[in-house]
């Protein structure tokens, strides 16, 4: 038999959807799952969007340009602009999901055997595309004891040599729902500046901020435009994963023409998806308010009810929709996979996201989860009092 490529054994499972054959098995046995696991709001996408779909009258539904429908580009150039954040359309990639983003912008950026520097723990995926592009990923680690807050740049420094060739954050952070300050991000920039280097910054939850401290784009950072890569989606903030509807932006026009070339490859993003997603940019204000309030609501919810859970800690989280709780468990790859085939409380259980696979060292977090606050409050309640249930039983709680 054929063997499969070097790079297809290295690529980790996703910690966020491995599970889902045992989901699958405890749904078949009539047990209910409260799913914490995954960022999939439960939130209605605006009514706008959901119109123009039911209203789409085409005789055929064909390619779109392979950077995205300008008409979307534009409009997109008005969003960023609420947010300080000076575009043209041409400094804008309509791409297949953020996911797609990140991976061209890898792929652009990166040769094989390159290096980048990114803070852990990070959203898995984030791994994957490096091995994809044949790149490095290097991590500096942050700590659940002080909020995953970022390290200091002397350990930034420490990683870079001749190899190293950008450094990536997420901005509010998935999975530790971190922001990063103002005095951060400028350490940041200087590394960049310093070295030369690109800058990825995802920044797909900017508006989902819980803290008076204001949101610092990447692209507000002076002096190193043309080094920011920003990756976006539409996916959170307006409850529309499944369109997959990203976009990626630059200023450096060498690297958006690189970029352009794995667009045409790709020949185009999705059409219904565009024009969805356009859509739903007219969505009132009072949609965008009520969802962070609910959002804000939900995570004080589960905060403080993770919080009160014996051997529970949980920092409290300033942006996005996750946290990362640490838990009296000996292994969290073994506590989230038995909650779901041998753990259930009055025909319910939970299903978590084990945090080792948001570290490229599996050593790490064996004892944390990440926890999306995805669900509305009264199924957040149910489910930290079954999580609490689950704890009570597991055999191998660890006390601490």
């Amino acid at each position: 038999m054929p063997k499969i490529s070097e790079r297809a054994v290295k690529m980790p499972a996703s910690p966020i959807r491995k599970l889902g054959p045992l989901a699958d098995a405890a749904k078949s046995r009539g047990v209910k799952i409260y799913h914490l696991n995954i960022g999939q709001p439960d939130l209605p996408t605006p009514k706008e969007g959901l119109e123009a779909l039911k209203k789409i009258d085409r005789e055929l539904l064909e390619y779109s340009p392979s950077d995205g429908y300008l008409s979307l580009r534009e409009k997109l150039v008005a969003y960023y602009d609420q947010y300080q954040i000076k575009l043209q359309p041409e400094d804008i990639i309509i791409t297949t999901g953020g996911s797609e983003a990140v991976l061209f912008a890898f792929m652009s950026c990166l040769n094989p055997g390159d290096e980048i520097i990114i803070p852990e723990p990070a959203y898995a995926n984030y791994m994957a595309f490096a091995i994809s592009a044949g790149a490095v990923i290097r991590t500096v680690s942050t700590s659940i004891d002080e909020g995953f807050a970022l390290p200091k740049v002397e350990q930034f420094e420490e990683l870079i040599n001749e190899r190293t060739r950008g450094i990536l954050i997420c901005n509010p952070n998935n999975p530790t729902g971190y922001l990063y300050t103002r005095k951060e991000m400028n350490r940041i920039r200087d590394l960049v500046k310093k070295y030369d280097l690109f800058l990825f910054s995802d920044e797909v939850y900017r508006e989902y901020i819980y803290t008076g401290s204001p949101y610092i784009s990447a692209c507000h950072l002076e002096g190193i435009e043309e080094n920011v890569v920003l990756i976006d989606s539409v996916s959170k903030r307006y409850s529309e994963c499944g369109i997959r509807i990203g976009a990626l932006i630059t200023k450096n026009h060498t690297l958006r023409n690189a970029v352009m070339k794995f667009c045409q490859a790709r020949l185009s993003p999705p059409l219904i998806g565009q024009i969805v997603a356009e859509a739903s940019m007219d969505a009132s204000r009072a949609y965008m308010i009520h969802t962070y309030e609910e959002y804000i609501e939900r995570r004080n919810c589960l905060i403080d009810g993770l919080n009160k859970i014996p051997g529970v800690y949980s920092p409290i989280p300033m942006g996005a929709f996750y946290t990362v709780a640490r838990l009296p468990i000996d292994d969290c790859d073994k506590f989230c996979a038995w909650c779901l085939e041998e753990f259930e409380y009055e025909g319910e259980t939970v299903m978590l996201a084990p945090a080792s696979g948001f570290y490229t060292d599996s050593s790490k977090g064996r004892d944390e989860v990440r926890i999306a606050y995805v669900l509305k409050k009264e199924d957040l309640r149910r489910a930290l009092f079954i999580l609490g249930k689950a704890l009570e039983a597991y055999p191998g709680r660890v006390e601490r």
